[in-house]
Order: C-alpha cells, then structure tokens, then sequence
C-alpha cells in the first residue's frame, strides 16, 4: 500500500510514523508512506498556503491553489472513478466536520492499494477540496485539534496494521475492540477466545496469577476453554454496556447475548439502588 500525506508541517510525521508497526510495515515492502509539503507547492516568495475567507469570518483557511498543484503530480485516477470503486484509491480531507473514523473504515481502506491523506489547518480548508478532489471526510474523534495531523498519523497506524503480514500474529486483529463479528467455528480461529464481534475487548491477565494479592480470575487457569470463551463475553458484553453502550446498537446479540445484559442490567440497578 502507498499512503500520500500532504501537511505544512512535514516534520511532524518523523516520529509518529518511525516506530511499531508503520515501520515494520515499510521494512517489510508491505506499505510506502511519502509526505508531502504544501509549502513546496506555493507560488509567493512567503510561501503562503493560507489566506481569509469569504464573507469573513474568524481566522484563516488553507488556500485551494497548494492542495490541487501537489495532487495533480501524485497520477491518480479521476475522483469519479475512485468514488464508483474503479480504482483502489482513496483521498481523505481530515476535518473536524468529517464521517468519524472506525475500525470498519479502516479495514475499507486496508484493502486499498493507496490512500491520501490531506492535513487540514487553522479554520479549515477552501471547500472545493472536498468537493472537487476528496473521496470522503474523516475526522478521528468529536472534538477540535490544531490540524489533520495526528487523524493522519491515527488513520495510518490503524490502516498499517490490518495489512496481511504487518502484526505477527493476524489472528490477534480480528479479536480486538471493534473488530467485525469472527466466526469461532471457522478454521483458524482461535479455540480459547472470542472475536470481539464490535463489542470493546474482554480484560487481559498475564503472570504472576498473584500480584500484591491482586489475583488472575480462576477461570482463566483451569483450561476449559468453553469456560474461558463465555467468561470473556460476558466481560465483553459488560465493559461494552459500561463504557460505550452506543456500540450495542450496531453488534449481532445472540438470545444468550441478550440475558447476559440483562442479568448485568439488574445487578447494576441494584448497586445503585443501594
């Protein structure tokens, strides 16, 4: 996979994006990450990639001019064409007022062969980048930063790591927090685990089985893996009502699924009712 950046602060990307599994990745010939400065793509001797805008307003927007003029090098295919599914391309505007990026977008983009990612800066970006050249907006969370940069370094890290062969263990992704519904009777699936099946992940236990008198659940030491799968949906189902109860909306709840919230449901009106 190749991912495109284009940011005003190019240095940003040195760190974030040098460690883990974006570098494993990139040493291993799976993805080819470039950043691009749009300060390189002015045509003002002060570089300039900003400017008011219309009707006035507060603070300043990113000019249109640097965007287009560093995109048109990149050789991609027309907007309309990546949007039908014809080519395995993506452009993405970083915004703040974006679709909110998921596992599921992830998993989407995972199975592109390049992405673009466009940092956005200050008040935001000249409209016409979002309609004339990005496929979608994406935005990481609800909530305002300075720029795209970190959503960028984000959506690459969460992209890199679903690519076959950059995490060491490919079973290991279709377990976690968010992950789509995994079939425990497919091949390869694991025997002593269950998918998170878009519930947030079940609590992880290693040794000492006793820390300063904190102890390992039994159930995760007798070895009945049958127990062991239901203890740890039960947890699932648990942290997922607690944390994010939003999430239960959109996962695939069996009839057991279904008593198990409801059991915990009445143990928590209870607590509170004392």
């Amino acid at each position: 996979m190749k991912a495109d950046i284009l940011t005003i602060f190019p240095g940003f990307f040195t760190g974030p994006l040098d460690h883990g599994i974006t570098r494993r990745a990139c040493e291993m010939g799976l993805a080819n990450i470039e950043v691009h400065d749009l300060r390189q793509f002015t045509h003002d001797r002060h570089r300039t990639v900003d400017d008011r805008p219309f009707g006035g307003g507060e603070g300043m927007v990113l000019k249109p001019e640097p965007i287009f003029d560093c995109l048109e090098p990149l050789q991609l295919a027309p907007r309309e064409q990546r949007l039908a599914g014809a080519a395995k391309e993506s452009v993405i505007l970083l915004s703040a007022q974006g679709e909110r990026f998921t596992q599921n977008i992830a998993g989407e983009l995972a199975k592109l062969d390049r992405i673009v990612l466009i940092c956005g800066r200050y008040e935001g970006v000249d409209e016409r980048v979002a309609d004339f050249i990005a496929d979608r907006e994406l935005s990481i969370g609800d909530y305002v930063l300075s720029g795209g940069e970190l959503g960028a370094a984000v959506i690459v890290e969460a992209v890199m790591r679903l690519l076959p062969g950059a995490v060491g263990n490919e079973a290991s992704t279709r377990q976690e927090s968010f992950s789509p519904h995994v079939d425990l009777e497919a091949p390869g699936a694991a025997d002593s685990t269950c998918g998170s099946g878009g519930l947030l992940d079940y609590p992880h236990y290693t040794r000492p089985a006793d820390f300063r008198g904190m102890t390992v659940p039994e159930v995760l030491l007798n070895g009945d893996h049958q127990q062991i799968r239901k203890w740890r949906r039960e947890q699932a189902l648990e942290k997922t009502l607690r944390n994010r109860p939003d999430l239960l909306q959109g996962v695939k709840l069996s009839d057991e699924d279904a008593k198990i919230l409801a059991k915990i449901e009445r143990s928590q009106r209870l607590t509170t009712n004392d």
